[in-house]
C-alpha cells in the first residue's frame, strides 16, 4: 500500500484557501500509484476557535451541497477523491451539529463515500478547546478502505490516552492515523506517544500534524510513519513537507504473532482508575 502524508501550515478561519492548499497538493503530488493521502487536523479553519460558531461546517455540510455559504468540507474532499481514485483519510474538521461544534475526523473512499466519522473526545485544556467545543461521545471504531485494509483514525490529543487505539486494535485494524495539530514545545511526546501506539498494538501508525505558527502556537511538524516493531521509518521535519511511504501489511501479521498480545489481553482483570480514586 503507498501512502502520501500531506503536513502544511493551516491558515485560521479561511477554509477558501485551506481548500485551494489541499488541491494545489493533490494536483502536484499525488502519484498515479497512491492509494491513501492523509491530511491534518482542523485543516478547514484551524485553531480560530473563536470564530468556529460561524466558519464550522453544518454536518461537513453532506446534507447541503448547493449551499454556496456553508463550508463544504465533504463534497470537497469526496471530488478529490473521485478525480485521484484515492481513499482520503481527511483529517478533522470544526463541525457544527445541533449547534455544538464538534472536532470531527472523516474518511472518504475512492467512490467518493464517506466511510468513517468520528468526534474528538478529549479536548485540549491548554488551547481552550472545551470552552469552544463539544466532546465526542463515541469511541474510534474499524473501517475498511477500498483494498479492503481495516484501519481507524484518532485525533490529537486522543493520543495520549491509549483506551483509545486498543479497541480497534484488537478488532482488526492493521493501521491507525494520528491526524494533530500538536505543538512544538510538547513533541518529544508526541514522537514517544506515537511509537508506544505501534509497540504496545503491533500495528502501523500513521500520523499527520500540521506546520508553521497560526500567531498563538507554532506546531511540531515532525509527520510520521511508523511500523508495528515502533521503528520510525519516515519522519517530516518542522516545514511543510509531503511524505510518500509503501506500507507491507504482512509486518503486521507477522508483529502479531512474534508478540500476541492480543491473545494475552485479559480485560476482566483490568481495573481503570478515576480522579476522584
Amino acid at each position: 500500500m503507498q501512502i502520501q502524508l500531506f503536513q502544511f501550515n493551516v491558515v485560521p478561519a479561511d477554509a477558501k484557501k485551506n481548500q485551494e492548499k489541499i488541491a494545489s497538493l493533490f494536483d502536484k503530488h499525488v502519484k498515479p500509484n497512491t492509494d491513501v493521502v492523509v491530511l491534518p487536523e482542523m485543516w478547514n479553519n484551524g485553531y480560530a476557535l473563536s470564530e468556529l460558531q460561524t466558519k464550522a461546517d453544518n454536518e461537513l455540510a453532506q446534507s447541503y451541497p448547493f449551499i454556496k455559504k456553508l463550508a463544504q468540507s465533504y463534497p470537497f474532499i469526496k471530488k478529490l477523491a473521485q478525480q485521484y481514485q484515492v481513499d482520503i483519510i481527511a483529517g478533522s474538521v470544526s463541525n457544527k451539529k445541533n449547534n455544538a461544534v464538534f472536532n470531527t475526523a472523516f474518511a472518504v473512499n475512492q467512490a467518493g463515500d464517506k466511510i468513517y466519522e468520528y468526534d474528538k473526545i478529549h479536548l485540549v485544556p491548554m488551547l481552550d478547546e472545551p470552552d469552544y467545543l463539544a466532546d465526542g461521545q463515541n469511541v474510534p471504531y474499524v473501517y475498511t478502505l477500498t483494498d479492503g485494509t481495516k484501519v481507524s483514525q484518532i485525533i490529537c490529543y486522543d493520543l495520549r490516552f491509549p483506551e483509545l487505539s486498543r479497541y480497534p486494535a484488537a478488532t482488526g485494524a492493521n493501521i491507525i492515523f494520528y491526524v494533530a495539530q500538536w505543538p512544538d514545545v510538547r513533541l518529544s511526546h508526541w514522537r514517544q506517544l506515537l511509537q508506544a501506539r505501534a509497540v504496545e498494538n503491533d500495528m502501523y501508525v500513521v500520523a499527520v500534524n500540521g506546520s508553521g505558527n497560526d500567531g498563538k502556537t507554532t506546531y511540531a511538524g515532525h509527520s510520521m510513519v511508523i511500523d508495528p516493531n515502533g521503528q520510525i521509518i519516515e519522519e517530516a521535519d518542522v516545514q511543510e513537507a509531503v511524505l510518500t511511504v509503501e506500507l507491507d501489511l504482512n509486518l503486521v501479521i507477522e508483529q502479531r504473532k512474534a508478540i500476541p498480545v492480543f491473545d494475552n489481553i485479559r480485560p476482566s482483570i483490568y481495573k481503570y482508575a478515576t480522579r476522584s480514586e
